[in-house]
Order: C-alpha cells, then sequence, then structure tokens
C-alpha cells in the first residue's frame, strides 16, 4: 500500500500549516479558570481566513466552488488544526458537507454547499445521540407527514402532506450548535431505517440547552420537538448515516495525531533545555524511553489514520468492511492520544500543570477527543462484532 500524498494532499496540508501557524491556542481564556464555556463563540477571523484561502471547500466539487479533495486531504488539514487547537467547526462543516453533496438532494446541495465553502454557512452535526453510549440514531424518530399534518401545514406555509417528515428526539453533546446554521441529525424511521435530517438551527421546535465540553468549548443538547423538514432536508439514502459517522470518527482521529504531534515535540523542547544535575533531563534513560514509548503511539495512530482515511476516500475493499479500519483507528487515537498527554504531563512535572504553558490546554483537548464518538472500548467491541460477522481467513 502506497501512503505517498499526492501533491494537491501536500498542498493542501501546507496552506493549512501557514494558516495555523499565527494562530495561538491560548487566545481565549484557560478552560481550568472558567467556570462555563471560554467563549461564546468560534474563532470567526480564523474561520474568515480558511474560507479566504479556500480551504472551507476542499473537498467540494468545483461545480460548487471546491477543490475536489478527498478526506484524506481534510484528514492532513484538521492534523494541523488541532496542533494550533483551532476553535472552529472544521471537521463537522466539511464533513456534513460531504455527505450533502454525496448523498442529497441536488437542488439542496446548490443551494447550501457553495456557501459553506465560502465560510458564509456553519453546518454541524448531532453523532452523540442522547447520553452518548446508544447508536445517535435511535435517538430521534422520523416520520412522513400524515393527512392531519399537512391540512394543518397548509395553515401555517409549511410543506403539504406527504412532502415532509417530522423528527422528535434528542441529540447530546452537540458540537457549536448555537452558532450552526444547519444541524444534520441522525434518525430512524417506524421500519428502522437510518436517515440523516438537515434541520435549520432556527426551525420551529428546535430547542437547545447549553453544555461546555472538557476542553471548555460550546455544545448543545439538541431537543427536537415535532419538528418538520421538507422531503429534500431528509437523505433516505441507505449507507449515509454510516458513511458520515466513519468520516467523522477519522477526522477525530487526524485531530488526535495532530494534537499528540504538537504535545511531544513541546515535551521534547522542555525536555531538551531543563537541566537536573548539569544534565538535561532528555538524556536521561527513563524520560528518552518514556517519549520514545510516546512517539511509537504517534507512528501507529498515523498509520491506522491514514489507513481509514484511504479506505473511506476510494471505497475500496477489504477483508473488513471500512467500519473495521475506522474502529482499528479511532482505538489508536483514544488511548494513544491519552498516553501522550499524561508522559507529557509527567515529564513536564509540576510546571505541566501552570495555567500559563498552554500543556495544560492541550490535556483538555485531548480528554474531549479521546471520548469523543466513542472511547477505545466502544470501537473495540465494534471491531469485534465485525471480525464475528466477516471472519478473516
Amino acid at each position: 500500500m502506497d501512503f505517498t500524498f499526492t501533491e494537491e494532499q501536500r498542498a493542501a496540508a501546507e496552506a493549512a500549516r501557514a494558516v495555523f501557524s499565527d494562530v495561538a491556542p491560548d487566545r481565549t481564556p484557560s478552560p481550568a479558570l472558567t467556570p462555563g464555556a471560554v467563549a461564546e463563540d468560534i474563532d470567526r477571523q480564523l474561520w474568515r481566513e480558511l474560507a479566504r484561502t479556500d480551504l472551507l471547500g476542499l473537498t467540494l466539487s468545483p461545480d460548487h466552488g471546491g477543490a475536489g479533495l478527498d478526506p484524506i486531504a481534510l484528514c492532513l488539514v484538521l492534523r494541523e488544526s488541532a496542533k494550533a487547537l483551532a476553535r472552529v467547526p472544521l471537521l463537522e462543516t466539511c464533513a456534513v458537507a460531504m455527505a450533502i453533496e454525496r448523498y442529497g438532494e441536488r437542488g439542496l446541495a446548490a443551494e447550501l454547499l457553495p456557501r459553506a465553502g465560502r465560510g458564509e454557512l456553519v453546518l454541524t452535526v448531532g453523532a452523540n445521540g442522547r447520553s452518548g453510549h446508544d447508536p445517535a440514531e435511535l435517538a430521534v424518530s422520523a416520520r412522513p407527514y400524515g393527512e392531519a399534518d399537512g391540512e394543518a401545514d397548509m395553515k401555517t406555509g409549511g410543506p403539504s402532506g406527504g412532502s415532509g417528515w417530522v423528527l422528535d428526539g434528542v441529540q447530546s453533546a452537540v458540537p457549536w450548535a448555537q452558532v450552526a446554521d444547519w444541524i444534520a441529525v441522525p434518525a430512524h424511521t417506524a421500519e428502522g431505517r437510518s436517515v440523516l435530517a438537515l434541520v435549520p438551527r432556527t426551525r420551529d421546535g428546535v430547542a437547545l440547552a447549553d453544555q461546555v465540553s472538557t476542553s471548555g468549548e460550546r455544545l448543545a443538547e439538541v431537543r427536537l420537538d415535532a419538528v418538520r423538514v421538507e422531503a429534500r432536508e431528509l437523505i433516505e439514502t441507505a449507507g449515509c448515516w454510516d458513511w458520515l459517522r466513519s468520516l467523522l470518527t477519522t477526522g477525530t482521529c487526524a485531530l488526535a495525531l495532530g494534537l499528540g504531534e504538537r504535545v511531544l515535540a513541546m515535551t521534547a523542547e522542555y525536555t531538551g533545555k531543563r537541566e537536573q544535575f548539569g544534565f538535561p533531563v532528555a538524556t536521561f534513560q527513563a524520560v528518552a524511553v518514556q517519549a520514545a514509548d510516546r512517539y511509537i503511539d504517534l507512528r501507529a495512530m498515523e498509520a491506522t489514520l491514514w489507513q481509514a482515511a484511504w479506505r473511506i476516500s476510494t471505497d475500496a475493499g477489504g477483508p473488513l468492511p471500512a467500519a473495521g479500519d475506522v474502529a482499528v483507528a479511532k482505538i489508536w487515537a483514544s488511548d494513544g492520544v491519552r498516553r501522550v498527554v499524561q508522559t507529557a504531563q509527567h515529564l513536564h512535572g509540576g510546571f505541566g500543570a501552570d495555567t500559563d504553558y498552554p500543556l495544560h490546554r492541550y490535556h483538555a483537548w485531548a480528554k474531549q477527543i479521546e471520548l469523543s464518538l466513542g472511547p477505545a472500548a466502544a470501537h473495540e467491541e465494534t471491531l469485534g462484532d465485525l471480525l464475528a460477522a466477516h471472519p478473516l481467513g
């Protein structure tokens, strides 16, 4: 297998590196010192810069003003964003936009995607369900309009009977929901099919309750009470939600890799300068061995990430479905990023807990990434189910 990146993918990574090099991780108050969210809004200055450099439209087709690149390119950009703790919904917006382009109604795609690429729209997705433990699509029900619904909607100007859907349920821990323009909501029908609804945040029946992540960012519990969506706003295509969730999970692995690489670099710099007994502590065997172990973690995270991103990008076959490679990548990302930040804190000593030093911010973000879309144990269970269903050899 050849993991060599294309010229276009390398160019995307270089452009992202240039943009994020000017982003300081301490632009907002410390999450350790802030009782609520560290900020009310995303980093709008950075969001505009991402739009200006065409990174928001990176994975959109040229028909919608994008560069037509694949999830691998997106993961390269996400990797760079995590090194700066970029406070933007880059993963959510790009992933939802890709799902709309791949599976959605053409008219809606033409309406939304060019604006998303220009940074005029923020997209997010509810991927955690009610509690984070059960499949997200089971937390919301979707039923077609009945005749009574249609008659009522004729009076309110809503879709006519039979032309839309009604959503009821709750999605918890939805990132950036308070500032998003559209929220992608996985749901299930009475027949047990998984569907994906695209809901404007201001639609009647949508209520948001503030939540705060471990990293101090705003999340929301999104409650849907008889929310009506048009037929074109609900994607019924089989496999849409599974594909989007795999892309979100793989993107989260890219964030874990970028964050871990930055933390290990910070640790190498610190231990190379910090002296004990007249020598840099980096020269001590115990320190070097721990740092080497974490380097191995990062290389394993990287290899499994690109395997998963390649399967999603190419729809290539394999002994297991692509979900198996995604599960392996998330297992390594969850466990690996946790070990990296724990070792970094240990090797920094008390300095790692200093709120004037950024390591504690990376630690908080790492914990959020570790648990996002399922910790390692959840994906180990998924992998076990896939192995049982698809015996190897």
